[in-house]
């Protein structure tokens, strides 16, 4: 597996204490991505480990998995890489080890994925194809196929939606999306935008005045929540 970087991260990354593995290769082309260089999938930089070594790794790590940690797959797009991804996430829940993956929910492969999350958390972008094709590169019908297939299966989900100025932030059109599904087993959570990767772009930076005020943070929350969709911070 081609791994870009990996360390412990606590509580954003899944629950509790969690070793997180940084996938190489992404089919997204999100503007403002902050780790710009896990994009391509021939980065010089990835690191090439076998899945035995990575269960290693993890095993050796389980002292550390405290309240509730374990281990997190994200990007790039984990899911590009979903046949290995798939062997490491059975070992791991077989060894009693918490799996979680970070997913722009894309992949024709995810609820093959899924089947060995313990907890999945997806970004979500935009509910316009077209919009989300102009900063995103793609359209998002792959995404919400199989957000329809999560919800109608039931299982837990946590959406995380970045807010951009002048891309994506006004709130009525994503809270009319999500209330057409039954959404009582997803928490949503609303990242502002910032500019942590911009110096990491080898590539022109496209994202002007793209920070969003709190009042535009609070405004999502409330209608979410007047809506009936469970808001959580992490």
């Amino acid at each position: 597996m081609k791994i870009l970087q990996k360390g412990f991260n606590y509580s954003q990354d899944g629950p509790g204490n969690r070793l997180v593995y940084h996938l190489q290769g992404c089919n997204f082309r999100c503007k403002w991505c902050s780790n710009p260089e896990s994009m391509s999938v021939t980065e010089n930089e990835a690191g090439n480990y076998t899945v035995d070594e990575l269960f290693d790794e993890a095993k050796r790590s389980r002292m550390m998995f405290f309240d509730g940690g374990g281990v997190t797959f994200t990007g790039g797009e984990c899911t590009l890489q979903y046949t290995e991804l798939i062997e490491l996430l059975k070992k791991l829940q077989e060894a009693g080890i918490s799996t979680a993956i970070e997913t722009n929910a894309s992949s024709e492969h995810l609820m093959e994925v899924a089947a060995f999350v313990d907890y999945l958390i997806a970004d979500f972008k935009h509910f316009d194809s077209d919009i989300h094709k102009k900063w995103i590169g793609v359209g998002n019908e792959s995404v919400i196929r199989n957000l329809e297939k999560i919800f109608t299966s039931g299982r837990q989900i946590h959406i995380r939606i970045p807010l951009i100025h002048n891309v994506n932030d006004t709130p009525q059109g994503f809270a009319d999306f999500f209330t057409r599904f039954d959404t009582s087993n997803a928490v949503f959570e609303f990242l502002p935008y910032h500019e942590f990767g911009k110096d990491k772009w080898t590539a022109e930076y496209e994202i002007e005045n793209g920070f969003v005020s709190d009042e535009t943070v609070q405004n999502f929350k409330n209608l979410f929540v007047a809506n009936g969709l469970t808001v959580v911070t992490t």
